[in-house]
């Protein structure tokens, strides 16, 4: 434990903030996991209509920093290519 004040509080702030943290990145990973199940099941009503709000979670996980902006661009483009590949 640290000695110092500022270093106390810190801690405290490290602390909360990790746990916000934890709760973006397990949005993220929930949505990327409900995209791909509708992808499997190929319901492409389902996956229009939710398409913007998982393109819409992934930005603001992105604007947070807790997962690079490039990365979950990348991981977008991967996965409207497959919804792509599905509605032809």
């Amino acid at each position: 434990m640290p000695n110092i004040k500022s270093a106390i509080r810190k801690v405290k702030r490290i602390k909360k903030q990790s746990e916000v943290n934890k709760f973006r990145k397990n949005r993220y990973k929930q949505a990327v996991k409900k995209i791909q199940k509708l992808i499997e099941k190929k319901d492409i009503k389902e996956i229009n209509k939710y398409f913007p709000t998982f393109q819409s979670e992934l930005m603001k996980v992105a604007k947070s920093g807790v997962i690079k902006k490039k990365n979950l661009s990348r991981k977008i483009s991967k996965i409207s290519k497959k919804i792509k590949k599905i509605t032809k």
